[in-house]
């Protein structure tokens, strides 16, 4: 198998990814939105309507004579190549940084683990596995999934349209039933019986019931709606899906729980792509798992709008117009702060970033923003005084009431262990708070 590992935000000369060069083939300056048509499980799933739109971000862009990586980390693969994301705080074998968001956000178990070039495929797969009860509690929240179906029936009680050829083949000779079949709008249909069947599949898999057990409300639901639940019938019911994808917008969130479904019930253990050409993985968008990070960690003193799922959203100007997400509203009305997760350096953070923010600020009658960033040196805040005044005029000076804080919170590199790094985290998450409780 040929391997490369490279990290997130940076920049690689293109000759270094010559062992695998199909695979950067197919994936180097394409948008997430295109890879995911071709296969690539993007979490979270991509929105549209989104103020940042996820899905222009690329994995690899073409810069000269190197690729710039973006945001995302995950694995990829192609035949036998594989490509591993990392974290641009990782080491050689560890990424501690990555397994930490996702303990956070997600509830994973320590799965990142880079020293092993040989079971890729696996750790893939179980990062799909893990993923399953996010997915199917965010999509039961709108109830099982309801669909008309056909069935069909064969005794006296006609109640649709008669199924002439069935009825000669099953009532000869006649003793008092019809063949018939009838719509009916249904909890049990194909979808539902795609996600019990995932259940029932993870439940034989290690640690599978415990991993249920986040989400035992739901699978109760899931399983008393399939009561035609049939093991045999696996193979039907996964290509009737892969024919029949969810198309309402509304059942968005079913339609990312059948692709995840799918991938899971067709997995093989000595091979996840269905072809030496295809391309195949997860990514995870950084961005998003550091905001939702970020929220974590200062909930309790700051509104939280997200555009992924549409909540909190605010209006620039009057009659609805000017939709925005800001990250964080402080709840604090009469002290107003807006604040801003960036995952990038703080070099990175300029001239858009900066008209957002005070956008946000003019909006809200805020008078400081903050940019909250990951870093790993510990450096002190910078502080930004909005200038008033024109050069045109030469009476440039800056504001005493308006200013802009990039405000960065310690990544710990060199951690001996997982455990270790841990600790480490919640010593510097406390120095980040305290930016705002002090």
């Amino acid at each position: 198998m040929k391997l490369r590992k490279i990290k997130d935000n940076d920049q690689i000369k293109k000759n270094s990814f010559s062992d695998i060069r199909n695979l950067t083939g197919k994936i180097a300056d394409k948008t997430l939105e295109q890879l995911e048509r071709e296969g690539i499980f993007l979490f979270p799933e991509i929105v549209k309507d989104a103020e940042d739109l996820t899905g222009e971000q690329m994995i690899l862009r073409s810069v000269n004579d190197t690729y710039r990586s973006g945001n995302v980390m995950g694995f990829l693969g192609c035949g036998d190549e594989r490509l591993i994301i990392k974290s641009r705080f990782s080491g050689d074998n560890e990424d501690y940084f990555f397994q930490y968001l996702l303990d956070r956000v997600l509830d994973f178990p320590n799965i990142v683990d880079l020293s092993s070039d040989a079971d890729q495929d696996n750790r893939l797969f179980s990062f799909l596995l893990f993923l399953f009860p996010y997915y199917l509690k965010t999509a039961m929240r709108k109830g099982p999934f309801k669909k008309y179906i056909r069935r069909r029936y064969n005794d006296g009680n006609v109640r649709g349209t008669v199924d002439i050829a069935r009825h000669i083949q099953e009532n000869t000779p006649f003793i008092g039933n019809i063949a018939y079949s009838q719509r009916e709008f249904s909890y049990d249909n194909s979808l539902m019986e795609l996600v019990r069947h995932t259940i029932e599949y993870i439940k034989g898999k290690p640690h599978g019931n415990n991993l249920l057990r986040k989400v035992k409300d739901e699978v109760k639901l899931v399983v008393s709606a399939t009561a035609g639940y049939k093991a045999c019938d696996r193979k039907r019911v996964i290509d009737e899906n892969k024919k029949n994808a969810v198309h309402h917008a509304y059942f968005r969130e079913y339609l990312a729980l059948q692709r995840l479904c799918i991938l899971i019930l067709r997995h093989q253990k000595h091979q996840i792509g269905s072809g030496s050409r295809q391309i195949y993985g997860i990514v995870f968008d950084g961005a998003w798992l550091w905001e939702e990070y970020v929220a974590s960690l200062i909930k309790g003193l700051f509104y939280h709008p997200m555009n992924k799922s549409g909540k909190g959203a605010q209006r620039l100007f009057a009659g609805n117009i000017g939709l925005i997400y800001p990250d964080f509203i402080c709840r604090d009305h009469e002290k107003r702060i807006i604040a801003d997760a960036k995952y990038k350096s703080i070099d990175n953070i300029g001239n858009r970033d900066y008209l957002q923010v005070l956008a946000y600020m003019f909006r809200f009658d805020a008078k400081t923003g903050y940019y909250l960033y990951p870093e790993a040196t510990g450096s002190n805040d910078a502080k930004l005084r909005m200038n008033r005044g024109s050069t045109f005029e030469g009476n440039v000076t800056p504001r005493e009431d308006v200013i802009l804080i990039k405000h960065g919170l310690k990544i710990p590199v060199g951690a001996k262990s997982y455990a270790d790094f841990k600790t480490k985290m919640a010593e510097y998450e406390q120095l980040f708070i305290q930016a705002f409780t002090a």
